[in-house]
């Protein structure tokens, strides 16, 4: 706003195209893109150039989100059923706010009249996709739970004469049950064959002295979702207790938990205040990875990351190894569900880049220390909807409850199961381990 002040174009560059998919909090969003356009910001420019091919200004606001500031750009002309390609499939800015998870925005622009039957098309598009498949079967549930309430409660009033008042608060409760359906914790649960974990107690290992981090990230303040993370996070937790984990001994962070400041402070100043010297230490993640374009870095996306500024808003997987490395235990054991490819699966990338960018190797980790990830190089991690689990989240744990005791011998356990069912998603994914198996064996035990 200073360089405005001190008589900049605001048409330049597009800085509101810039307010809109960028800026991450809705209060401060909605502000800046009123007081652009009060400024003389064009609401509707000729055409927003993305990697993506978004189109249009209005369908990036309308997946991005607040609702407030779709109202905005309406409210001055721009047309919400304006229509553009969009990785091949012809979509409008309802096809955003429903494959962004976007409900209030979704029940707006049903009501301005937006063609639902070109959203529900794209929606019903790339269904196998790595990463369109899960936005668009999450989209189109929740654009079908709104047109099918509508059309409930439409039906109800012709019928019975109800008021529209009445209608209102029909379609109202469906905006609550899609908001609520787009929370990972109301997601209906796909029962798998790994749930419940019981141990033993000759089976438990960790002692009064042992901590767990876990961080489980599946619905972003600003990107895709990261299908299953938020499950598979609190099902680690549920074996990391079976295990003799004590409650206390536990931090869980969840989708907005879990934000860089948080995982920060757990990180360099809980776990460090926690930790005794006969500690073993056991950190989980499962969500975005991010590659840095320009260094090649690879970084944990927290729930407020966002990939175009990884150095100030991620979390490096050399800080993170660092830090571990540091601490006085026994040992660390972390794993990764995760991949830093920016290619799809539990990966992102920043605007404007190539997938496939080469990453860097984080480099060796501490002698005490070891990290099991889900994949190799440039890979993607997958998830399956099947076992409603990540597939490297799953093979994990059932390797636990099958009786395998240390990471070397899990290693060896699912990796080729991994390898296999990721070839039936028509993706490679290999897990990997640092240090190799052989420099490690039977160390580094998470069960009797």
């Amino acid at each position: 706003m200073a360089l405005l002040n001190a008589g900049a174009d605001v048409n330049e560059a597009c800085p509101l195209c810039e307010a809109v998919e960028r800026n991450n909090v809705p209060s401060v969003k909605t502000r800046l893109v009123k007081a652009l356009i009060e400024r003389g910001a064009n609401p509707d420019p000729d055409f927003v150039r993305t990697p993506y091919g978004y189109g249009h200004l209005i369908n990036i606001a309308a997946e991005r989100g607040p609702v407030e500031v779709v109202k905005l750009l309406i409210e001055k002309g721009v047309d919400p059923n304006k229509e553009s390609t969009y990785f091949d499939m012809t979509v409008n800015s309802l096809y955003f706010a429903a494959s962004g998870g976007q409900v209030d925005a979704a029940k707006y622009l049903l009501e301005k009249g937006v063609d639902a039957d070109v959203a529900m098309a794209a929606l019903e598009s790339f269904p196998n996709d790595k990463y369109l498949g899960p936005r668009n079967r999450s989209g189109h549930a929740l654009l079908k739970r709104l047109l099918d309430s509508r059309a409930a409660a439409q039906a109800a009033a012709a019928s019975k004469g109800v008021s529209k008042e009445d209608i209102r608060n029909i379609v109202q409760a469906a905006v609550d049950g899609a908001t609520k359906a787009q929370k990972p914790e109301a997601r209906a649960a796909v029962k798998s064959d790994i749930d419940h974990p019981v141990f033993e107690a000759s089976q438990k290992l960790a002692g009064d002295d042992d901590i767990a981090v876990i961080i489980g990230i599946e619905g972003y303040q600003d990107l895709p979702k990261s299908d299953f993370s938020y499950d598979d996070a609190k099902l680690v937790k549920e074996y990391s207790k079976a295990l003799g984990y004590k409650e206390r001994n536990i931090e869980l962070l969840l989708d907005e938990r879990a934000t860089k400041s948080s995982i920060e402070k757990t990180l360099e100043a809980w776990l460090p205040n926690k930790v005794k010297d006969d500690s073993r230490v056991f950190v989980y993640y499962s969500g975005h990875g991010a590659p840095d374009p320009q260094s090649g870095e690879a970084y944990l996306v927290p729930y407020d990351g966002d990939p175009n500024y990884l150095a100030t808003t991620g979390y490096s997987l050399k800080r993170l190894y660092a830090n571990l490395g540091r601490l006085p235990v026994k040992e660390v054991i972390v794993a990764l569900d995760s991949c830093f490819s920016g290619s799809g699966g539990r990966s992102v990338l920043a605007k404007g880049a190539r997938p496939l960018v080469t990453v860097r190797d984080a480099g060796s980790v501490a002698p005490n220390m070891v990290v099991i990830a889900a994949t190799q190089g440039a890979q993607i991690s997958s998830s399956s909807l099947e076992k409603g689990h990540g597939i490297f989240t799953y093979y994990f744990l059932k390797a636990l409850k099958d009786g395998k005791k240390d990471i070397p011998e899990i290693y060896d356990y699912i990796k080729p199961l991994v390898e296999d069912d990721a070839k039936q998603l028509n993706v490679q994914q290999s897990p990997s381990l640092n240090p190799p198996p052989e420099k490690i064996a039977g160390r580094f035990l998470l069960r009797n």
